[in-house]
């Protein structure tokens, strides 16, 4: 069995509900930040999440508290975990006034059992809230998972389920190269256009000039969908037909510190490489990350690296080049994808070790 999340949209009649909700997350977030900070600064004590849930004892039991108990731990567990990973004293305050630039998108977390679905609707916290069910969700069993609010004031509903692991149809491998002018080509030629943020710049900027907020967080909205259906469409066929996907290891860290950062960040690989490690877990299909230096000016063919192969930044503009050494023209990404695939086949023969 596998774990998976499912995100569903949540009627906009319970949007005030759930902000309210979100209102006394964010003030028992707050207690604790400043309970964890003064412990430490006083008596050099990081408090775990057990010593944190035992100040909370009793909130849920508030008069007007909306969110119950197994919310409110699960905040603790979040915050502490926060705290770790960032390795600070103190973490960000989250703010609820909404006019502020400083507002913190609604978040209610919950624990497995106390999100259940029946007739439709989701019964969380003494309430019914009713959604649009793509998934079908009366055929999986819920656990833990969040009510999350996006930028325009949409709620979602999160939550982690199981499903049956399934066995890989495909044989065969192929090789992933990453780009700015095509966001991925694979070793077969396939290609996954990106470059969503170009195609609606000039409409952003125009909204952007004229100040109007709502109309710029819609068309920040439509590129981030635009993007995720895309990627999401090319890993899904990927993932059905082939049982192992080898995707080069460039990172959009060094790049974003350049001039092409706005093309970089357009990119989302991280996201695509995300995507496609998931679903490769799923289904079974060896995904790796192969070191993919030199691919570019490597031909696929015989293994040179010949003189008229792109190098540098300069060699960007170059797309296809012929081979000095066997003739073989090359389609710039085509060839670095193949190349990628041949040092998974390498990195296979080697064998991958145990994570």
């Amino acid at each position: 069995m596998n774990i998976k999340t499912l995100k569903l949209r949540i009627k906009d009649t319970h949007a005030s509900l759930l902000r309210q909700m979100a209102r006394e997350v964010n003030l028992v977030w707050n207690f604790l930040n400043a309970l964890s900070f003064r412990a430490i600064r006083e008596r050099s004590v990081f408090m775990s999440a057990f010593d944190l849930q035992k100040y909370t004892n009793g909130f849920s039991k508030s008069e007007g508290v909306s969110i119950g108990s197994q919310t409110v731990q699960r905040v603790a567990d979040e915050y502490a975990t926060r705290r770790k990973q960032f390795k600070r004293s103190r973490l960000n305050w989250r703010v609820s006034n909404r006019a502020s630039p400083k507002y913190s998108l609604g978040w209610v977390p919950f624990k497995i059992g106390a999100a259940k679905y029946q007739a439709g609707q989701l019964q969380f916290a003494g309430h019914k809230l009713g959604l649009w069910d793509s998934y079908g969700l009366s055929q999986y069993s819920l656990r833990s998972g969040s009510f999350s609010e996006d930028a325009r004031g949409r709620w979602y509903f999160n939550v982690c389920v199981q499903v049956e692991a399934t066995t890989p149809s495909g044989t065969e491998a192929v090789g992933i190269d990453l780009g700015l002018k095509a966001a991925a080509t694979t070793s077969d030629a396939e290609v996954l256009q990106g470059r969503q943020y170009r195609a609606l710049a000039g409409k952003l900027g125009i909204a952007q000039r004229a100040g109007k907020k709502a109309r710029v967080r819609a068309l920040h909205a439509k590129i981030k969908h635009q993007r995720q259906d895309a990627g999401h469409k090319f890993t899904t066929q990927l993932v059905k037909r082939y049982g192992a996907i080898f995707v080069g290891n460039v990172s959009s860290s060094a790049l974003v510190k350049t001039k092409m950062a706005k093309s970089t960040l357009d990119a989302g690989w991280s996201q695509l490489k995300t995507m496609l490690e998931h679903k490769c877990h799923q289904a079974g299909v060896v995904f790796d990350v192969v070191d993919e230096r030199y691919t570019t000016q490597t031909c696929s063919c015989c293994g040179i690296t010949p003189v008229s192969s792109p190098r540098g930044r300069a060699g960007l503009r170059i797309r296809e080049w012929t081979c000095e050494g066997c003739g073989t023209a090359h389609d710039r990404d085509v060839n670095a994808a193949r190349n990628i695939l041949a040092a998974g086949h390498r990195r296979l023969a080697v064998g991958i070790p145990a994570l």
